[in-house]
């Protein structure tokens, strides 16, 4: 008999749905009902893609015998983090505080008033290899929950009082000026892995963001170093197994040191963070594999994660509860397969006898180009061929409103510099449908499942990167509406999310309903929902009319100002918050370009392809945007010539009419 989610609209909830244990979904009856019993709540958190929390799944809560003792005990609750990551920031806190470790399946128990007094990750069913099981851990938690009360008050006291303290609002630190993004960039560049690129050692994550503030130092400070350290990571990762050498994309991470083996789940952020940065170094750089790479990683959102109504969140890391079932090749496949060409191709892709995976299979590199193109194109395309006749992995269709559009960003920026039309088209389509069915009463939700909103109400990081990608599609198209609903968006976001008592700090999740406000100024796999919103009050400025102009610009200051201490201390750890900086240090600079009645477009294209990351190119007629009021285009030999104004902060340049005057 199905449990209550399966009305739920997380795909994620649902996969537990036929599980013997009672689970319900977060919220006051769960609570209530703990308190009624005066049993403790038992949390689960997880996500659709992720390996242990199947296994957790398959072990554990399809046990009968387990699920009567948990729904006996506990009142059972599940979470999706990606649909509930205020939740999820709250409780991982406890789980690191308790373990000094992270990682889902989180496991946390609470009192019926929701703090946590026990917390871990995967637990087996019963005890294995010195790890207690699961049955082990709900009666002795139970026991102590029944037998020794003032113990649980006192530890479940201590912790909260804990994750309160560690949510106060960074303080103001260094000035954030040149030098000390320098500073931060030479840190950065001190944890590079020189052997295998990447930084810090094994797993290794893509570092999306700090490799555009890494390919930004280089565009307004001239240093070539940070470009180096981030093409070399671009370079390895593209070439490395964590990237799907067939279909394009990237996994979520690498567990060795090389990039060779990932963990085979597909998240949407990771591979709209990377086409932002792939695209800006193609265009940056001119140089082939990246431009490559952002070619596929677009027909790889298009192909396998577009849902017709934005793009799904990910593809799970199994198939059929194996991991890498459909990715990964023995020697003796491709002899089957490719017949005279599997030599060639085994060493190309380095599919070896032993395996460079498991069980003597390997995943597919590609360490060098092909000597023929030809070839390759056919043997990829009989690989390609197979590989869609095997079991795939399930895909989660919740639509998240930031990772759809830190895609927005990626194929606007990418479609607009690289000369690619039907991107902009793409990023267009995806925005049309966040605001016709993400956007509820001015509020944003955070998911959506097929075009049905769902309950949760969005982050922060919902509203900031969605204010940045409309400004960007306003910016590169000149439709005014992608201004109009990124303003009014932002607006909201500086009403929920401002900490009143202290400027320039923000508030992860709306008021009300937790255990406390979450907030977390810190990068990581996504950029800080502080950090986006920096991003989106510096755009803000260069689109904002005069009269509310100075309040995002004054917002912006405030919300950088609290930057310094984290650039200081942890710059790998402040990766968005580093490209930021970049252009907000270096002016902010905008580029308006007043165009003539005849205007063919090009020098705002040309502009476009020429500015570093972060500077907005507002194109269009006079008085036809804030930024172009009262600048029109210059006569030259005898009539109108398109005009670029080059602006930083308040102060223009006289306008010019060629790329090469333009001193960006």
């Amino acid at each position: 008999m199905a449990n209550r989610l399966q009305q739920s609209n997380s795909p994620y909830l649902r996969q537990h749905a036929d599980n013997p244990v009672d689970w319900q979904e977060w919220g006051d009856e769960a609570f209530a009902q703990a308190r009624d019993r005066d049993v403790p709540i038992l949390l689960s958190v997880g996500y659709a893609a992720c390996h242990w929390c199947h296994v957790m799944a398959h072990e554990t809560f399809e046990d009968a015998e387990l699920a009567t003792q948990m729904n006996a005990g506990f009142v059972c609750v599940k979470v999706d983090r990606e649909e509930r990551p205020d939740i999820d920031s709250i409780y991982m806190a406890a789980t690191v505080a308790m373990t000094g470790q992270g990682g889902w399946p989180m496991t946390c128990f609470l009192t019926p008033d929701g703090d946590p007094f026990y917390c871990g990750t995967y637990f087996p069913p019963r005890s294995r290899h010195g790890q207690p099981g699961f049955a082990e851990l709900l009666d002795a938690v139970y026991g102590t929950w029944t037998t020794r009360r003032d113990e649980v008050d006192v530890a479940a006291g201590k912790i909260t009082a804990h994750l309160r303290a560690s949510t106060q609002t960074l303080p103001e630190g260094p000035q954030l000026d040149v030098q000390l993004l320098a500073d931060a960039t030479t840190a950065v560049l001190a944890d590079e892995d020189e052997a295998h690129a990447g930084f810090g050692r094994a797993p290794k994550f893509p570092p999306s963001a700090l490799l555009e503030g890494l390919i930004r130092a280089q565009e307004y400070r001239g240093d070539e170093a940070p470009l180096h350290a981030a093409s070399r990571t671009l370079h390895a990762m593209a070439r490395g197994g964590i990237y799907d050498q067939l279909a394009g994309g990237f996994a979520r991470y690498a567990v060795d040191e090389k990039w060779v083996v990932p963990h085979f789940e597909k998240m949407l952020y990771d591979n709209a963070l990377l086409l932002r940065a792939y695209a800006h170094h193609a265009r940056s750089t001119g140089d082939d594999l990246p431009l490559r790479v952002t070619d596929e990683t677009v027909a790889f959102l298009d192909e396998y994660l577009w849902t017709g109504r934005g793009y799904a969140s990910s593809l799970d890391a199994d198939t059929e509860g194996v991991e890498g079932l459909t990715y990964v090749w023995r020697r003796d496949e491709l002899d089957q397969i490719l017949g005279d060409d599997a030599a060639w191709a085994a060493e190309l892709f380095t599919v070896t006898e032993t395996g460079t995976f498991e069980h003597g299979s390997s995943t597919l590199q590609l360490l060098r180009d092909p000597d023929d193109v030809a070839r390759y194109e056919s043997v990829r395309a009989r690989l390609s061929a197979v590989r869609a006749q095997r079991p795939q992995p399930d895909r989660d269709d919740k639509v998240v409103t930031a990772w759809n559009a830190f895609a927005i960003t990626a194929l606007a920026e990418g479609g607009a510099t690289l000369d690619r039309p039907a991107w902009l088209d793409r990023a267009a389509q995806v925005a049309s449908e966040l605001l016709d069915v993400h956007l509820v009463d001015g509020d944003l939700r955070r998911s959506s499942l097929d075009g049905v909103a769902g309950a949760p109400l969005g982050v922060l990081e919902d509203y900031a990167a969605l204010t940045t990608a409309l400004i960007t599609l306003h910016a590169v198209t000149g439709d005014a509406k992608w201004r109009t609903a990124s303003l009014a968006i932002l607006d909201r976001a500086i009403d929920v999310f401002a900490d009143p008592d202290e400027a320039g700090a923000w508030f992860d999740a709306h008021p009300g309903g937790l255990l406390l406000r979450p907030r977390d100024p810190v990068d990581g796999a996504t950029p800080a929902g502080a950090s986006l919103m920096a991003e989106a009050l510096v755009a803000a400025t260069a689109v904002a009319d005069v009269d509310t102009q100075q309040r995002y610009a004054d917002l912006a200051d405030a919300t950088l100002a609290r930057a310094g201490i984290i650039l200081a201390k942890a710059p790998r750890s402040a990766g968005h918050w580093l490209a930021v900086a970049q252009a907000y240090v270096a002016g902010p600079v905008q580029v308006a370009v007043a165009q003539a009645p005849d205007s063919d477009g090009e020098l705002a294209e040309q502009l476009r392809r020429r500015v570093p990351g972060g500077v907005l190119v507002i194109a269009g007629e006079p008085d036809s945007a804030p930024l172009l009021a009262d600048r029109g285009p210059v006569p030259t030999g005898g009539r109108l010539r398109d005009a670029a104004y080059v602006c930083r902060g308040r102060v223009c340049d006289l306008p010019v009419t060629t790329v090469e005057a333009a001193q960006i």
